[in-house]
């Protein structure tokens, strides 16, 4: 059974990627297409293209993303997969532009699993052992993971397998991964993640996934819109595209939440990682 290292650009999946090798290490990348989101470098911007096979405008995670990803590459000496077949916009048009939230948290799905799961059955003999970066005292997150395992220990997916003579995709079930948790395992907590990332030549974003995450608090949502500006108008614009007929957050709209005055200033060391929101993979 090949081994995949699914890595979200966090500390956590960055420290199995370099303590525990495997097989194949797998990026799924968050892009858009609007340029006034145009990642500033243009050297890198390249660089990006080349890996994802297709044009890099920009993401909507912190841009420090990007240099996470190729930082960690020269660090464990092993290629890391950047994957990204559909940017946000194409996955928003996909869905009748109506916006994923807490109820139907469709972009963590096409964005993230189906990518890297089409990218194991088409690069991959199935099923493969894929190590999630789920730390000691997260063990609530693994065990809704385990939970859709079948009696073998093995999670199933529905796969593109290719097209019918009438053009429409061909679709197939098959066993496609057993997960493994190696900082649960081992007994590996935040203190000891962060300890070892201190001296290392590795460079990660004030938080990962994306800046506008919907699982996050109208109180971090408003200290990112001060902090990462640009990106976060990104997600206040396809509420606006909708007419407000659809919004990230319920009863809230995120025009609303870059405008609210805050009492206090607030400071990225008053937020963690119960505030971050999250992408489970």
């Amino acid at each position: 059974m090949k081994t995949v290292n699914s890595l979200s650009g966090g500390k956590s999946s960055s420290y199995i990627a370099a303590n525990y090798p495997a097989d194949y290490n797998i990026f799924s990348l968050v892009r858009v297409d609007d340029k006034e989101q145009i990642f500033p470098d243009k050297k890198i911007r390249q660089i990006v293209s080349d890996k994802i096979g297709r044009e890099f405008i920009g993401t909507v995670e912190q841009n420090e993303i990007i240099y996470t990803m190729l930082d960690l590459e020269q660090f464990i000496a092993s290629e890391i997969v950047w994957i990204s077949p559909l940017s946000f916009e194409e996955v928003l048009q996909n869905h009748g532009e109506y916006l994923p939230n807490k109820v139907s948290r469709y972009c963590t799905v096409d964005m993230k699993v189906k990518p890297i799961a089409q990218w194991c059955y088409d690069n991959t003999e199935l099923p493969v052992e894929m190590r999630i970066g789920f730390r000691a005292n997260e063990m609530r997150r693994a065990k809704n993971m385990i939970e859709r395992e079948d009696k073998q220990g093995l999670q199933s997916f529905k796969f593109k397998i290719g097209k019918h003579k009438n053009g429409n995709n061909k679709w197939q079930t098959k066993k496609y991964r057993k997960v493994t948790f190696p900082l649960i395992e081992n007994g590996i907590f935040k203190d000891q993640i962060e300890e070892y990332w201190k001296d290392k030549s590795v460079r990660f974003a004030y938080m990962n996934n994306c800046v506008g995450c919907f699982h996050r608090s109208e109180l971090l949502l408003k200290h990112l819109s001060n902090k990462d500006a640009q990106t976060f108008e990104w997600f206040a614009k396809q509420e606006r595209n909708t007419g407000y007929k659809a919004n990230w957050k319920t009863g809230i709209t995120y025009d609303k939440i870059k405008n609210h005055k805050t009492q206090t200033k607030l400071f990225d060391e008053d937020f963690n990682d119960c505030d971050s929101g999250y992408c489970g993979l």
